[in-house]
């Protein structure tokens, strides 16, 4: 080979071996990038949609005006397996929950982990759709012992629902009407509560229609 084509050669190696590790390094940054977005919107724990991804759903609902129920549930005496059973099996079960919350069928678009041992879901749909979601999820907690590291639980969850109606709303005031109601389910033991807003007054809470 002359020289010349030598040079040529040696110059059109080097040249290509940049380009293989631009590439490579454009890869590992690209995976590097989505694996940063999925952290800022997922749950560590259950990897579940996380508080941030779900108000971004539920904003662009919203946004499209499209008719959307909010459901909010928290598991009663979640408190008790961590001080009795330890952290590790606490955890457990939440990643337990989760998978059931997330296998729950249309019209559930999200099942997110908001925070601690709060989950919520977003429905599409009207107000009877949001209620019959609500009590899926209700219904499938309590439907069977849950495997955690340390044996079987039985466990119960108090669930609120609200819906958006025809009404101008926003994401906050429908995870406040649901948080009344699942507060209300939890004090009264009904397991699942539906806010009203159009009986709600200013500074009481609405009335509730129970379910069991």
């Amino acid at each position: 080979m002359s020289p010349t084509l030598n040079t040529i050669a040696t110059a059109a190696g080097g040249i290509l071996a940049g380009l293989a590790f631009a590439g490579a390094l454009l890869w590992r940054q690209q995976q590097a990038l989505q694996a940063a977005r999925y952290q800022a919107t997922h749950d560590e724990i259950t990897d579940l949609p996380n508080r941030r991804l779900f108000l971004t759903r539920l904003r662009a609902a919203l946004a499209d005006r499209t008719p959307v129920g909010v459901v909010l549930l928290d598991l009663d005496r979640f408190k008790t397996v961590n001080d009795t059973l330890g952290h590790d099996a606490g955890n457990d079960l939440l990643e337990r929950i989760a998978r059931l919350l997330a296998g729950l069928p249309a019209p559930v678009q999200i099942a997110a982990r908001l925070s601690g041992d709060e989950f919520a879901l977003l429905v599409s749909g009207d107000r009877d759709d949001t209620a019959a979601a609500a009590y899926a999820a209700w219904q499938v907690i309590a439907a069977a012992p849950i495997r955690v590291v340390n044996g079987n639980l039985r466990m119960a969850a108090s669930v609120g629902h609200t819906h958006s109606g025809n009404r101008h709303t926003s994401p906050r005031q429908l995870l406040a009407e649901a948080d009344t109601a699942m507060y209300q389910a939890k004090r009264s033991g009904s397991g699942v509560c539906e806010h009203h807003p159009r009986t709600a007054t200013p500074g009481r809470r609405s009335r509730d229609r129970h379910y069991r």
